[in-house]
């Protein structure tokens, strides 16, 4: 039984959505953003990676970076640049890439249906990470950042969003990577209510992308709730925002793993290690893309090489087992290359597939990386099976494409 809730969003102005509109805090890095935001002053980069307004060598973690990203969210709000939302309200939120489009509920989610497994999960969270997430909202006190989620579709609520998606939105426009995004305001009692009442009737929510952020949010709910002696559960510090999105029109896209040496065997070695484990076949200097699942490709000292599991190698009545990421790891980065865990090890990478199969090439030839494996997408199907039985998937598995815009959306604490 899964809760949503109608709040009172933090919004811009309509003729600053665009500008406001940055990508993801974890999608690029520092001079990425710098370089992105340019001399746009209202980028939400300068509130969700403050870090660029500040020295080269500060500390990404220090005090003065979520200070700063504090400073700046106030100083848009003083120039008029956002605008409060009268009453409590639900959104839709469409993403327009390649011809497809998806849309998503924009709501708050409860802190408690993280804690009771309602939001199901299918990652770990690495510690300094959800540390600093958890910085950004102490000190900024709201959500900066909508999480990404899924559920399995509803009829109802397709035909509720049909019906609100027939007006005009709110905002609406192409960012500079082709992407579209369109946003409606839902501020109809009835159909607000309709909206809560079938998420009510939904069994698991499942966190797409944004595991950091979901753990921040809810740990520092939970703070604030035990230093509230007057805490009654209806705070906003209960609830964070969420898009949730039907789980038949989501996308997942591959993500990809290159390493920095063969562990002291040469390329001929490797290969023929490898074809105890798959059918290894040579495709040469064209780009080679898996085509199905149990099948990947490696790029290798110029050469691309086509690698079938064979059987026996992989478990497809297990959840886990039938992942390529777990054959990949069981049958060539721990025996073969000595790479036993992918969070902390530092001879391996991993490559969101938006970048394409040619980033792969690009960082092998290089001379930076000795390998690369292009992995078959996993399903929306296979990552709720492993959500449902309460497993976890291995590291850096799923690519969800496009990213939501940060900054069009605020929930405030």
């Amino acid at each position: 039984m899964a809760v949503l809730k109608p709040f009172k969003a933090i919004r811009p102005r309509v003729d600053m959505a665009e500008k406001v509109a940055s990508r993801p805090y974890d999608v690029l890095d520092e001079k990425e953003a710098r370089i992105e935001a340019g001399d746009n002053i209202n980028s939400f980069y300068h509130v969700i990676k403050p870090e660029m307004d500040l020295p080269d060598d500060v500390d990404h973690y220090a005090a003065e970076v979520y200070a700063m990203g504090k400073s700046n969210f106030d100083r848009m709000m003083a120039d008029g640049v956002f605008v409060t939302e009268d009453k409590p309200c639900l959104y839709i939120y469409r993403q327009t890439m390649d011809g497809r489009e998806q849309y998503g509920i924009v709501g708050l989610a409860s802190i408690e249906d993280y804690f009771a497994g309602v939001v199901k999960k299918h990652e770990l969270t690495r510690p300094e990470k959800e540390e600093d997430r958890k910085n950004h909202v102490r000190v900024g006190k709201m959500h900066a950042e909508p999480v990404f989620y899924a559920y399995r579709q509803v009829e109802a609520l397709d035909k509720v969003v049909a019906k609100v998606v027939a007006e005009k939105p709110i905002y609406d426009f192409v960012a500079d990577d082709g992407i579209g995004h369109t946003v409606w305001i839902v501020n109809d009692d009835g159909d607000i209510k309709m909206i809560c009442n079938e998420f009510a009737n939904i069994g698991y929510t499942y966190v797409a992308d944004g595991h950091h952020r979901t753990a921040a949010a809810a740990l520092v709910g939970q703070e604030m709730r035990e230093a509230n002696p007057n805490h009654t559960g209806d705070e906003e510090y209960n609830f964070f925002m969420a898009v949730h999105f039907p789980d038949n029109q989501l996308k997942i896209i591959d993500y990809n793993r290159v390493v920095k040496d063969l562990n002291g065997h040469t390329t001929d070695e490797f290969v023929a290690m490898l074809q105890k484990g798959f059918v290894v076949e040579n495709k040469g200097a064209e780009i080679y893309k898996p085509q199905a699942l149990h099948e990947m490709s490696m790029y290798l000292n110029g050469t691309w090489y086509k690698l079938t599991a064979r059987e026996g190698t992989y478990n497809d009545n297990d959840p886990i087992g039938v992942l390529d990421v777990t054959i990949l790891s069981e049958q060539v980065l721990e025996p073969l290359l000595n790479i036993k865990d992918l969070r902390t090890d530092k001879r391996i990478d991993f490559i969101g597939g938006i970048r394409g199969l040619g980033e792969l090439q690009r960082r092998v030839d290089s001379g930076n990386m000795a390998a690369a494996f292009a992995l078959y997408p996993v399903s929306m199907q296979q990552l709720m099976d492993i959500a449902d039985t309460n497993k976890i998937m291995p590291p850096k598995t799923t690519w969800f494409e496009p990213k939501l815009r940060s900054g069009l959306l605020i929930h405030a604490l």
